[in-house]
């Protein structure tokens, strides 16, 4: 997945989102309930006595097709026959011309390809991010051949202020049919999302299919959001010949973590030459809050109200790999952005998502390097989760034709068919969604990490690089300020106390949360 930033077309104006319903947040239960629909009623009149619904009297009336059954005369005709004949040739008459009729307008539409009997043409527009024109060209030219009705008009689109601009369109009636969005943004685009019809697939069928954080994430009750073509989040990049010089081996703890710091970290005096992992600050690590949220549920800290000793300790932790003052002290704000020091060997291990991989490559084509599982604390693991998904317009006319297109780009073979095309022109595809499909990249050396991972996978709305303006953004900026705080002197129970009260008020701004009391430790 190689994020593409051109310069975004002026955004319209964007309705306010539509919160969804109050919900928890967290593993339990799904954070988003679907919507209830009303069926329409229908009025039926009351049974009789016998069972059958009563009929007026005065508008009763006999079948004209069942007559009344006569008495014949003496040579075998009915009384009535004699006057019913002339009605009888009329109808005969009338009926043969409607056959007429009916066979000629037959004979019409399979010539001039219209009436019931033509193919009608559906063309659906489809708006992704990551995948250009060279990766999805051949996946649906093969489509159209086999669905000969339906044309998929792709376009692929800029992430900065995709979200706005996907909404604006879909209420102006203009957006498309089926398009991507992050595993977070169902709060803002409820009313934008198609369900999943039960005829794609149902609740058990998708729990069986996906990993189970995206059916934490994905399903509540008998509703289904959207079906994931990946699945990603956060892996441990390793420096390969850093680490061969140092005769070190990748770490699996935490503890593991701090254990290399000694051995890996090079400093010239206070300043530092070579550092061990990039953490501890918000400008230059990329990704802080994904890394911070994986700490938080890692600590079993409550990372919707994060105050309390666990989010405290979590936050210190997390400190500490950049304060001058502690022996942990391997990363400061005055170093490169970590992607760019990391592929110029000024860092043995970032954590970071898979699409870092191509970046990385490019920066750097010589550099050595392999992705393993994130570090953990004893007993207890914990991975993080963030994802796209292929969703279906609400306001789209041709639903059952864009489902059936997501479903076979969700499958087992189309997956590994778009995975191969993508593979075709960088390091690989994106990372299956599927589990069946978990044993086929398991041993690579960059997406091996991410499948094994996502058995224990969770997420939460502080995903970075959604660029959505919203639900995410809004919490990253309260957790980045907290991190700030740290370094300005604020202690963490007041930097977490703060947080977690802006926190309380976005997540209750959309419906995900009811307004808990803060309970900062003493």
């Amino acid at each position: 997945m190689v994020s593409q930033d051109p310069s975004s077309p002026e955004t319209p104006s964007v309705p306010p989102e539509t919160p969804a319903p109050a919900g928890g947040i967290g593993m339990a239960e799904p954070i988003y309930q679907a919507p209830v629909e009303q069926p329409d009623t229908i009025v039926v009149p009351p049974p009789d006595a016998a069972g059958t619904a009563q009929a007026n009297p005065s508008t009763s009336f006999q079948n004209p097709f069942i007559p009344n059954v006569q008495v014949p005369t003496a040579d075998g005709t009915s009384p009535e026959d004699s006057s019913r004949k002339p009605f009888v040739k009329i109808f005969l008459l009338l009926f043969g011309l409607l056959l007429v009729g009916l066979l000629g307008w037959f004979i019409w539409g399979r010539v001039s390809g219209g009436g019931t009997t033509s193919t009608k043409e559906v063309t659906l527009n489809y708006w992704s991010l990551w995948e250009n024109d060279e990766v999805t060209r051949q996946f649906i030219a093969e489509y159209e051949a086999t669905h000969p009705g339906v044309k998929i008009q792709y376009t692929q689109q800029s992430p900065k202020q995709y979200r706005e601009r996907l909404q604006s369109a879909i209420n102006r009636g203009e957006g498309p049919d089926i398009f991507r969005f992050h595993n977070t943004w169902i709060p803002m685009l409820r009313s934008q999302l198609a369900l999943v019809p039960p005829t794609v697939m149902t609740p058990a069928e998708f729990t069986t299919a996906f990993f189970p954080v995206a059916s934490n994430d994905l399903v509540a009750g008998t509703s289904i959001f959207g079906l994931p073509l990946m699945m990603d989040g956060l892996g441990l990049y390793i420096n390969d010949a850093l680490f061969a010089t140092a005769g070190v081996s990748e770490p699996s703890t935490w503890t593991d973590v701090i254990n290399l710091i000694p051995k890996l970290t090079v400093k010239n005096g206070t300043a530092i030459v070579t550092s061990t992992i990039a953490l501890g600050t918000t400008n230059n690590v990329e990704h802080f809050s994904d890394i911070l949220a994986l700490m938080f549920l890692q600590n079993g800290a409550s990372i919707a109200n994060p105050v309390g000793k666990e989010a405290e300790g979590t936050l210190i932790f997390y400190r500490k790999f950049s304060d001058t003052s502690d022996p942990l002290y391997t990363w400061s704000d005055g170093m490169d952005n970590s992607i760019s020091a990391f592929a110029n060997g000024r860092v043995a291990m970032i954590l970071a998502p898979s699409w870092r991989a191509h970046e990385i490559a490019q920066l750097n084509p010589q550099l050595r390097f392999h992705i393993v599982p994130a570090p953990q604390l004893q007993g207890n693991a914990v991975a993080w989760a963030s994802y796209w998904v292929e969703g279906v317009s609400s306001r789209s006319p041709n639903q059952e034709a864009a489902w059936e297109f997501v479903k076979y780009m969700t499958s087992a073979e189309g997956a590994t068919k778009l995975y191969t095309e993508a593979s075709k022109s960088r390091l690989f595809g994106e990372p299956y969604a599927r589990v069946e499909l978990a044993n086929s990249i398991a041993e690579d050396p960059y997406l091996g990490a991410f499948v094994k991972q996502a058995v224990y996978a969770r997420s939460f709305p502080m995903a970075s690089r959604t660029y959505d303006n919203g639900l995410n953004d809004k919490l990253i900026q309260y957790a980045t300020d907290a991190v700030n705080g740290m370094v300005t002197g604020g202690s963490p129970t007041q930097v977490l106390t703060t947080m977690a009260a802006g926190f309380r008020q976005v997540l209750s701004s959309y419906g995900l949360t009811s307004e808990p009391e803060i309970s900062p430790a003493p």
